[in-house]
């Protein structure tokens, strides 16, 4: 049986939500960058950094990071509790499993806040 050590959401259906919920807003930011680069062909770094000068762009991939991060945790806490467990690893799972979402946690949250100094220049 997997215990729920590290699941920080409230259930199963919160983490389906959350996951689909970001990746809609992912897909909005993808299509918007997409849409952009398609319609300025001769697309110049001031063109680029006139774009993410403007707050409603950087509040739209500040949300693009927030969301970027629920669906990767989402995603690594139902890979390390379908994969690490205790049929695979023995007694060791909990501990292994805690380290590893641990781990993609604080890689998570550093690039999280690496993103944010990036786009708002802090």
């Amino acid at each position: 049986m997997v215990t729920n050590v590290t699941n920080f959401s409230r259930s199963g259906l919160y983490d389906w939500m959350a996951q689909r919920v970001s990746a809609v807003v992912l897909a909005a930011y993808f299509l918007f960058l997409l849409g952009f680069l398609v319609t300025s062909p001769n697309l110049t770094y001031a063109d680029w950094q006139g774009l993410f000068a403007q707050n409603w762009m950087r509040i739209f991939t500040l949300l693009a990071l927030l969301a970027i991060s629920v669906h990767a945790w989402v995603g690594m806490w139902t890979i390390t509790t379908d994969y690490l467990t205790q049929m695979a690893l023995g007694k060791w799972a909990t501990g292994v499993r805690f380290l590893v979402q641990a781990f993609c946690g604080m890689v998570m949250f550093v690039l999280f806040v690496w993103g944010v100094q990036i786009l708002w220049g802090i």
